[in-house]
């Protein structure tokens, strides 16, 4: 049973937004997680309206002993957002988007989600590169990296990251920019949440939509190696106005598109985003149905939010779920064989392997232009995703993906993987995610903003 915090009514005269203690009628629903495999109880939720309220909550934790979680989108897979016997930050009140057309520039609240940003840019046919998921937390998907569709075109959301508002640990409110604290700004983009809370980001927006187009082309399970063999000699040609996205053992959806006999039949998916006219996507598809006829495909224009959202059943708000990731610089035979032979053995129809082709746009940003936790050069991310309706039938898919993950190192041409995929948030998997430099120079950063490391329910940066 969490207990209640003594002096909780100097925070609630504090705060603009109210604080959630355990009985109230909205606890258990601002406590409530994606992962449903986790529930945790916070001592109280700090429902933060104002940068000043966050300041605030940062300062009524420290002066109490508690310790501090941020809830943004509570989209992390670790359940980072909210521990027991916590005070959680609840940024979910500052989720306002303010679109600047002319200038093509956007200000997004910490608490804001994908479609939350989506929705206000695409009103005028802008976009940031963000995630795949809609209900993911601009916050956390920034901070670590983001990565989606526009990544090929436009880089990862830290690469159109203008400036944020932050709350440090010592509860100053400030501006990190290229021009203002640039070594905070550098750390900010892609150290995850280690640095303060960030209130407020401003990114830089492009020209998108608002019909984007899009082709999933399906193959049986057995087909695995053919079609990753294929993928991996033709991705590297593609334009970079255009997204893939590669899905070993997704079982394909019960939707109108799919042939009956096909509903929840596992197989192997290309999914194709073209960023540009119909005639140019449809030239992106034809050689993959001429090389690999498919079982089956749909091809259709789609609205970019439709994009943004069409993945948000594999995903939904509450399922329980686990995921690894690792890096291939290649899609090498020997990683071919064992994803393919990996992909039959799970246990829930939810769970599957979707690969990133980090390319174009990506490359073009240096190693140590921003903090984040990966190589800048052509590789892939590959995610091992366990999903499941409960606890009972997440644990056998939790040990495919951690089987498939031992399996696919000794192919990894280094320990690193995206941040933004680690459950386990160990010292070593975070070290070698950043690798020594970049990690050292994080350390340091950490040392000067935050040297009692408050924010440390993240993937965590000791302190120098």
């Amino acid at each position: 049973m969490t207990q209640m915090v003594s002096g909780i009514d100097a925070l609630e005269t504090a705060m603009i937004g109210p604080v959630l203690s355990p009985g109230h009628a909205d606890y258990d629903a601002a406590r409530s997680l994606f992962n449903g495999d986790i529930d945790r109880h916070p001592a109280a939720i700090a429902r933060c309206l104002s940068a000043a309220d966050v300041a605030a909550a940062i300062g009524f934790a420290r002066g109490h002993g508690l310790e501090l979680s941020v809830r943004g989108g509570a989209h992390n897979y670790s359940g980072a957002a909210a521990g027991d016997g916590c005070l959680m930050i609840d940024l979910s009140g500052l989720n306002a988007v303010t679109v600047d057309p002319a200038a093509r520039r956007a200000k997004v609240g910490g608490g804001a989600t994908m479609a939350d940003m989506d929705s206000a840019t695409q009103a005028h046919g802008l976009a940031v590169p963000g995630g795949v998921i809609s209900h993911t937390g601009v916050g956390g998907l920034t901070l670590g990296g983001g990565m989606g569709w526009l990544t090929n075109k436009m880089g990862l959301t830290i690469d159109n990251l203008e400036s944020v508002e932050i709350v440090l640990a010592d509860g100053r409110i400030v501006r990190a920019s290229a021009d203002e604290r640039p070594h905070l700004f550098w750390a900010v983009r892609g150290g995850g949440g280690n640095f303060g809370v960030v209130t407020e980001f401003e990114f830089r927006l492009h020209p998108v939509g608002p019909e984007v187009h899009v082709a999933l082309l399906f193959w049986r399970l057995d087909q695995g190696a053919e079609v990753l063999r294929f993928a991996r000699d033709y991705l590297p040609t593609m334009p970079r106005d255009s997204g893939v996205m590669l899905a070993a053992g997704l079982s394909a959806p019960p939707a109108p598109f799919v042939p009956e006999q096909y509903h929840f039949m596992p197989g192997n998916a290309i999914i194709v985003a073209g960023l540009s006219s119909a005639e140019a996507h449809a030239e992106l598809v034809a050689p993959i149905r001429d090389a690999l006829p498919p079982l089956f495909e749909f091809v259709t224009p789609i609205p970019y939010v439709g994009l943004q959202q069409m993945l948000d059943d594999s995903a939904p708000w509450g399922i329980c779920a686990y995921e690894k990731a690792i890096d291939l610089d290649e899609l090498s035979d020997q990683a071919i064989a064992v994803i393919a032979g990996q992909a039959p053995k799970k246990a829930s129809p939810m769970s599957f392997m979707p690969m990133f082709h980090l390319d174009g746009a990506f490359t073009d940003v240096g190693e140590d232009a921003t903090a984040f936790g990966g190589s800048r050069r052509r590789h892939f991310v590959c995610n091992l995703n366990a999903v499941a309706p409960t606890s009972a039938e997440l644990e056998p898919d939790r040990a495919w993906v951690r089987e498939t993950w031992e399996a696919l190192r000794p192919h990894a041409a280094n320990a690193g993987s995206y941040v933004n995929f680690m459950v386990e948030l160990d010292a070593d998997r975070v070290r070698a995610a950043y690798g020594p430099a970049k990690y050292d120079r994080l350390a340091h950063l950490k040392g000067e903003y935050d040297p009692d490391n408050v924010f440390h329910r993240n993937a965590n940066i000791t302190p120098a």
